[in-house]
């Protein structure tokens, strides 16, 4: 059975899915319940792949290889694509926090009465696409569950979003279509230009990352060939392709300026898809460039590296001055993401175990610490119907449990020591110092966010929470404390985000051998 753990991540909650769109009417009150109890079943699975992974071997581990699509091209040759499904290092924080936030997004979508049915069969389908991502190791497969996540997505905001829901999900599925047809185009074309073992004498074709990786197996004058070239732009293809992916990968995570789909998708989505977004969905775009990106076109990305940081700084900067702005806490929250996320492009710019570990780490600490920030607007948002900072006062004496929360998250996110979100960006930025990739320029411009971090952070907690209790007397008077079920789920994120804060090596031991590994195989 264990052979098949991988596969269980994606097959049950696509099965799942299925189940609950067959419910009678009758039955449609319990599509909660299973998509909580599959949820918790893909944590266990999780976990106990976590725990069972052996980070002092090279290479992945949970293999799971089938053959899948031979597609026969008559002269021209095979094209071959696998089941192939597998974690390393890189891949396994991802898995795990997949895990955590896929059901602490189930357990906050509770309040969900409208479709129920619906709703929980798209957040099933979306939970099994998520899994995809970080475990498939071909890039048709890759690329299949990538796309598959945005129409679950897509409905999840559009149909129980907020007042301006079909505006948000429109602009969610344009920018990622686009991000998604430039990785497509780099998809085929590598596709077209390595080599399998052939086939009784014949070509074949391949999308295995284990192939695409390995500049042996490029066929002579492909596209892929350092010499091939675009006369008019006087650039090599794969400059072009690693520039695309950049892009395409970009916008997912997202980077300045790609990033205007992401403010908008964050206010109208309902919380538990909020939590869904920051948490994890967004780290696909991380892990896919480090894993295609980076990973297939080093020399390029390294090239880039300058370029790559100055767009993680930019972020950085550019997403903080904007919180600041704020006075909608759900939008100042997600402009933090944005400010966050660009310590990831930072650390893996630097191209050094130091930096790319951060990157890493910071996308795992991010994706606990931004699902409690968004449960935390929900909890608030649920009782007023009102997110706007200037409408709240003192709230800490009437609120405790929840006050006790919110000084974990934000504390965590500005990067206080003790708490995962320090990690992070600390071994983002010193990456960031010793590359000799990188001017010392950038991770010291880099600081300033997590000092601007600390304005926006404070400043509405000062705001919130402290001084005589009060609130806009046109909300509803209903300010009681954490329920049970907010109040577990609230901190047991906030005891995994002070976890991984006091003991970093139950993540590091895991991803320091894959990014040893992943930098010799690039050559560095």
């Amino acid at each position: 059975m264990t052979e098949y753990l991988l596969s269980l991540l994606i097959f049950l909650p696509l099965l799942a899915g299925v189940i609950v769109l067959l419910l009678p009417k009758n039955l449609e009150p319990y599509s909660k319940h299973l998509a909580i109890v599959v949820s918790t079943f893909t944590l266990i699975i999780s976990l106990y792949v976590f725990k069972s992974f052996d980070p002092a071997l090279a290479g992945y581990q949970f293999l799971e290889e089938k053959p899948w699509i031979n597609l026969d091209l008559g002269n021209f040759g095979i094209f071959s694509i696998k089941y192939i499904l597998g974690v390393d290092g890189i891949s396994l924080p991802m898995v795990l926090l997949a895990g955590i936030v896929l059901l602490a997004g189930a357990i906050s979508s509770t309040s969900i009465k409208r479709r129920p049915k619906a709703f929980y069969a798209f957040f099933l389908l979306l939970s099994s696409s998520i899994y995809g991502c970080f475990i498939s190791l071909d890039f048709f497969l890759f690329f299949l569950f990538f796309e598959f996540m945005l129409l679950p997505m897509y409905f999840l905001i559009g149909i129980w979003g907020g007042d301006r829901r079909e505006y948000a999900a429109m602009k969610f599925i344009i920018y990622t279509l686009v991000g998604s047809v430039f990785i497509l185009v780099v998809m085929l074309a590598m596709g077209l230009s390595v080599n399998a073992p052939a086939i009784d004498g014949r070509t074949v074709f391949t999308f295995d990352f284990r192939l695409l990786g390995n500049a042996s197996n490029y066929i002579s004058g492909s596209v892929l060939d350092q010499s091939s070239s675009i006369s008019w732009l006087r650039w090599p293809v794969r400059t072009i392709l690693f520039i695309l992916l950049l892009i395409g990968f970009g916008i997912k995570l997202p980077i300045v300026p790609f990033h205007t789909w992401l403010p908008d998708a964050h206010v109208e989505a309902p919380t538990s898809i909020s939590v869904v977004l920051a948490g994890i969905l967004l780290k696909v775009g991380g892990y896919g460039f480090i894993r295609i990106g980076m990973g297939f076109f080093p020399q390029e990305a390294i090239d880039f590296a300058p370029w790559i940081a100055g767009l993680g700084v930019l972020s950085i900067i550019y997403g903080a001055f904007n919180a600041i702005a704020q006075d909608d806490l759900k939008k100042l929250i997600a402009y933090s993401s944005v400010s966050h996320m660009g310590f990831v492009f930072l650390g893996f710019a630097a191209f050094n175990s130091e930096g790319i570990n951060g990157g890493i780490y910071q996308m795992f600490s991010h994706g606990i610490l931004s699902s409690m920030l968004f449960l935390v607007v929900g909890v608030i948002y649920d009782r007023t119907h009102n997110r706007l900072i200037h409408n709240y006062r003192g709230l800490a004496g009437k609120m405790p449990l929840y006050t006790g929360a919110v000084i974990i998250a934000f504390f965590g996110s500005l990067g206080l020591p003790g708490i995962s979100g320090f990690i992070g960006e600390f071994f983002s930025l010193l990456g960031g110092f010793s590359s000799p990739y990188l001017s010392k320029w950038f991770p010291s411009i880099a600081v300033l966010g997590i000092i601007l971090s600390a304005v926006y952070l404070l400043w509405a907690l000062q705001r919130m929470f402290f001084g005589k209790f009060w609130v806009n007397r046109d909300l509803k008077d209903q300010m009681d404390d954490l329920t049970l079920r907010e109040s577990i789920l609230l901190y047991s994120l906030g005891f995994l985000a002070i976890l991984f804060g006091v003991w970093p090596a139950l993540l590091f031991d895991v991803t320091n051998n894959g990014v040893d590994v992943f930098l010799k195989t690039i050559g560095l």
